[in-house]
């Protein structure tokens, strides 16, 4: 008897905590799988904008940007939930705390059929189906993202150009900015001199060949 009294009950208290820890758990697990599409993101709009879509890219960034946003915020939610949870009457807030779980639940489920390389690959696109994707996707965000949030985007884009232009000027082949070495300027300076003195000598030579038949005529009688 004294054995079964000293087991511990678990209350809905107990179990909402563990839910938040297991959720929160499966949130960064999903977080380090998600990186492969994040950087997918990221470098298409990097293609796009090599190729002058610019639309495009900022769609691409958009996106990107909206899903770092919801994975950062339903992990925030579940930890102020999990310290409410250990520092309130847990009655006072199971509504609250069902109503979390249950909104990080949604948020993970969306993610999970969102975060696909295939999608973003459709961002890129011209087909009829793709750019109805890509219109709705744009609806979506539009819905979703404040002026700050786009203002933070285009920062991104401007800075991706930047990155980007100065890729190009380091492919372009640049005029040597260097003075050539002083033996070499020495060497050159040589060489011509040397051309110059062989012209001479074979001017002297063809005049004096010229001067040979007058030298043998004849005098006058």
């Amino acid at each position: 008897m004294g054995s079964s009294q000293s087991k511990h009950k678990i209350t809905a208290q107990d179990k909402a905590i563990l839910d938040m820890k297991v959720q929160r758990d499966k949130l960064r697990q999903f977080q380090r799988k998600v990186e492969v599409v994040l950087n997918r993101e990221d470098s298409l709009a990097r293609e796009l904008l090599r190729k002058g879509d610019k639309s495009r890219a900022l769609l691409a960034l958009r996106r990107r940007k909206y899903q770092q946003q919801m994975i950062n915020k339903t992990d925030m939610q579940l930890f102020n939930l999990q310290n409410l949870v250990e520092q309130i009457e847990f009655s006072l807030v199971q509504k609250d705390v069902l109503f979390g779980l249950e909104q990080g639940n949604r948020v993970l489920s969306q993610l999970n059929s969102e975060m696909r390389i295939e999608d973003v690959e459709r961002l890129a696109d011209n087909t009829a189906e793709a750019i109805a994707y890509q219109k709705e996707v744009s609806n979506i965000l539009n819905a979703n993202m404040s002026a700050e949030d786009d203002e933070a985007v285009l920062e991104d884009l401007a800075k991706l150009e930047r990155e980007e232009t100065d890729k190009l000027q380091l492919g372009i082949p640049q005029a040597p900015k260097h003075a050539l070495p002083k033996n070499d300027i020495a060497e050159a300076n040589k060489s011509n001199v040397q051309s110059i003195a062989d012209n001479s000598k074979e001017e002297e030579a063809a005049a004096e060949e010229e001067e040979e038949p007058h030298r043998n005529e004849p005098l006058l009688a």
